[in-house]
């Protein structure tokens, strides 16, 4: 597992470290949905009872494990030693990275002491980094021991129940800049201790214990304590750390059998199984009928093959000899070095990444607006927006694959194919040589730390731009050595060197940013960013993604050319947008059922499966209970996480199935009763079928577990306007807004609340507020036009309503209100 930036965390893994991050409270829906209705055309009592109901608008396939991709291994987590797994098949199998070493020593030695090989070790003498001679660290009231019982590691730390436990720690995780440590709980669970070892040297701050979370409250029942889900390591981490990874949860028991084929990534991590291989290799029987161009193995040497890269003395760059046609080797990589969920349990090197997993696109708090690394995304979303991949860079291009080292020190990398005499000289970098602000990677990769003191580098690979700090707020490489100095001193620094600027590859920032904000004209930026071509695809995949709703029918003629684009993420992106559009306006989905990537198949089905089964023909109706079909044992693959059996739930909820819905949610519930978005959906489903009546406990139950959770007070508290408690609700819909600041539509909520039991002042109050943190929230201007009116304030309602025709010169209803108040 590995920190997430923010509190929207997914499970990672990289470089054998794990790290959890706090589930969103928010359901973890994939793309932005609405009700296909603009919600100004609600009475402001409708908006204020069927609020609730946009938690579980749409369906949404992925949950976007709060993290990243997950290591595991082929060995049973029982209580007893690892044992081999199954093979996946006769004909194809794993044989360990022994019987690769027989032929391929040179790559074996260097993969030997590799990150990679020493993802997860053994707990051992010659493996644990840290000092278990009775050592402490205290976090919060809690002081946990590390310690030797023999020739055993040992830990004393607070448990499950909160009562200090003695613990063995089973195996290590990672070596550098850090060393985690995994403990066995009851049903085959390893996690992961959230105090690590800081192996860097002492002199560097390192040799000491550290909280992974510093600062925070965290006990024993937070998902993110050491023995909650967000620290679990067979899902959050094994499917990285190990290889051939099969989790092997059992629903029935809730319990782990988890295996795998060799501690580690090994060689058939990365190359797929070996038998065929071998086979090949001794000319055993059968060996003619192997492919001969992949000689049994993922192909990963097409990208490279017969390339090299030439230089131009002009311009001091290298173009290469021959475009890039495959991804397989950058989509190997990104399996394990990408911010994404899984979506499939098995694996098919050299397949498609859309194939097993979702990767995310440059969505809020994981990325800034301009593409620059937030939370922890890993390399391979921002190696996607970088000019290098467009050129048709591969990740071995700079990092030898077996040693996973780069493959020259310093500026070297770079000057493979930058030429030096027109970059590592003064005159480019304007600092002195061999500082710091010489090396390339200083400007065009900077560093942001993670897990307290892993820093990573930008794979985004661009161009200082300070003058974007001063615009939108995003960091920049100067202030990281210039602290002292502000981005405007920089930008004019970086004036005097080049007068003519170049503005950088990434030309997007501005567009996602108003996007995200739904500033003026930013719905026209967003379809136009959407259809250039000559963009990064993640970052035309991202523009759609932002697209609140189709607001023509040229827009839609859009998307539908995009469900036509060459990238996987643009189509994904397009179906998505369709959750803005009624059921009855899906048909355009239908041919993307049968996509050649999984991951927007399951998209389509998603936002198919609620259309009206009369709509659809015999034929049509076998796609879509095929899709359905896919969909659902997606979901059942990950049946260890709440968030599959929520998107379960929402499924069944489309198809009409409302008690296998609740059992879904209640599943969901089981597995963490911290998971805020299964109460407010059972609650709504009561509401929805005469029932509701029982929503109250509901609710309240989750309130006790989750006290500080916004969607859950705000769930009561239009539970309570819909039963007429008007003082009750109001006190929930204010704790809401107060507690999810960052959520525009609860404050909003609210503020109706109020101006519909008289108390305009009130409402105009926290409107006013909620307006100046997000001027251009739809529904709050409209509120403070319809609310000034009726309070005979004409004028400042002209004022509010003005800006929402600017905003949507289109909307009908805005030009109306406008109109009324005029005359």
């Amino acid at each position: 597992m590995t920190r997430r930036g923010k509190r929207t965390r997914k499970p990672r893994e990289r470089d054998g470290k794990v790290g959890a991050t706090r589930p969103s409270e928010k359901a973890p829906l994939a793309p932005p949905v609405s009700t296909g209705t603009a919600p100004w055309r609600r009475s402001v009592i409708i908006a204020a009872c069927v609020a609730v109901a946009l938690v579980a608008s749409a369906l949404a396939y992925v949950w976007e494990m709060r993290g990243a991709r997950t290591p595991t291994s082929e060995v049973a987590i029982s209580a007893a030693s690892p044992q081999q797994s199954a093979s996946p098949s006769a004909s194809t199998a794993y044989v360990g990275s022994d019987a690769c070493a027989q032929c391929h020593a040179v790559e074996a030695k260097a993969w030997s002491g590799s990150h990679h090989a020493l993802a997860m070790q053994h707990a051992k003498a010659t493996t644990v980094l840290g000092d278990f001679s009775d050592t402490q660290l205290s976090y919060g009231d809690v002081t946990s021991l590390f310690f030797k019982q023999d020739v055993r590691f040992m830990v004393r730390t607070d448990g499950p129940d909160g009562s200090l436990q003695n613990y063995e720690v089973k195996f290590t995780f990672g070596v550098a800049p850090l060393q985690q440590y995994l403990v066995e709980l009851p049903g085959g669970r390893l996690q992961a201790l959230a105090i690590a070892w800081d192996s860097r040297p002492k002199a560097e701050g390192g040799q000491r214990w550290f909280h992974l979370n510093p600062g925070e409250a965290i006990a024993h029942g937070d998902p993110l304590h050491w023995t909650g889900l967000q620290m679990n390591w067979n899902f959050m981490c094994a499917e990285c750390h190990t290889t051939n990874l099969k989790r092997n949860f059992d629903p029935a028991t809730q319990s782990y059998h988890t295996t795998f084929s060799e501690i580690g990534v090994s060689c058939e991590s990365c190359h797929g199984p070996g038998s065929q291989h071998l086979v090949w290799a001794r000319k055993a029987p059968g060996w003619d009928q192997v492919d001969g161009a992949s000689k049994g193995l993922a192909n990963l040497l097409e990208e490279r093959k017969d390339v090299t890269w030439l230089p131009n003395a002009q311009t001091g760059n290298s173009a290469r000899s021959k475009p890039r046609a495959t991804a397989h080797e950058i989509e190997t990589c990104a399996l394990c070095h990408s911010r994404r969920g899984p979506i499939w349990p098995d694996v098919t090197p050299g397949a498609p990444i859309g194939d097993s997993h979702r990767v995310s696109l440059i969505d809020e708090g994981l990325y800034f607006p301009d593409g620059q690394i937030r939370d922890e995304v890993y390399e391979y979303g921002s190696f996607l927006q970088s000019r290098m991949n467009h050129a048709g860079v591969t990740c071995s291009d700079c990092h030898e694959p077996h040693s996973a080292k780069l493959r020259a020190e310093g500026n070297g990398v770079c000057l493979q194919c930058h030429s030096p005499a027109k970059y590592e000289v003064a005159s480019h970098h304007h600092h002195k040589d061999e500082s710091i602000g010489s090396q390339c990677v200083s400007c065009h990769m900077p560093e942001r730390s993670f897990m307290v003191i892993d820093r990573r580098r930008d794979h985004s690979l661009r161009v200082p731009r300070p003058d974007r700090t001063l615009t939108l707020g995003t960091p920049n490489a100067c202030g990281a050595c210039h602290a002292d100095k502000s981005a405007a001193w920089a930008t004019d620094q970086l004036k005097t060197w080049f007068p003519t600027p170049d503005p950088g590859f990434q030309q997007f920032a501005e567009t996602l940013h108003d996007g995200t904000l739904g500033a003026p004209g930013a719905r026209e930026k967003l379809l136009a960013l959407a259809a250039d071509a000559g963009a990064p695809g993640i970052a035309r995949a991202s523009a759609v993604a932002r697209l609140d709703r189709v607001p023509s029918r040229e827009a839609l003629d859009h998307l539908r050319g995009l469900m036509r684009d060459q990238d996987p993420l643009i189509r994904r992106a397009a179906v998505g947008a369709y959750a803005n559009l009624p059921p009855s306006a899906r048909g355009d989905l239908l041919p993307m059922l049968d996509d050649a990537v999984r991951d927007v198949r399951l998209q389509a089905v998603s936002l198919a499966a609620a259309m009206p089964p009369q709509s659809l023909d015999a034929e049509t109706r076998r796609r879509l209970d095929r899709g359905i079909a896919e969909y659902t044992a997606s979901l059942q693959s990950n049946a260890d996480r709440p968030e599959a059996h929520f998107n379960l739930g929402l499924l069944f909820v489309a198809l009409g199935r409302t008690a296998a819905a609740e059992s879904e949610f209640r599943a969901a519930l089981a597995i963490d009763p911290t998971f805020v978005p299964a109460s407010v959906s059972i609650a709504d489903l009561y509401r929805s079928t005469g029932l509701d009546a029982q929503g109250e406990a509901v609710l309240r139950s989750m309130i006790e577990h989750r006290p500080n959770a916004a969607l859950a007070h705000h769930a009561l508290g239009l539970w309570l306007v819909r039963n007429q408690r008007a003082k009750e609700a109001l006190q929930e819909l204010q704790r809401a807004a107060s507690l999810g600041p960052d959520d525009p539509r609860l404050a909003y909520v609210y503020a109706v609340a109020l101006a519909s039991t008289g108390d305009r002042n009130g409402a105009l109050d926290v409107l006013r507020k909620q307006l100046a943190r997000f001027p251009y929230h739809r529904d709050s201007l409209y509120a403070m036009a319809t609310i000034e009116r009726d309070a005979g304030d004409i004028d400042a309602a002209k004022r509010y309503a003005n800006e929402l025709v600017a905003l949507e010169p289109n909307e009908a209803s805005f030009a109306q209100l406008l109109s009324q108040l005029n005359r």
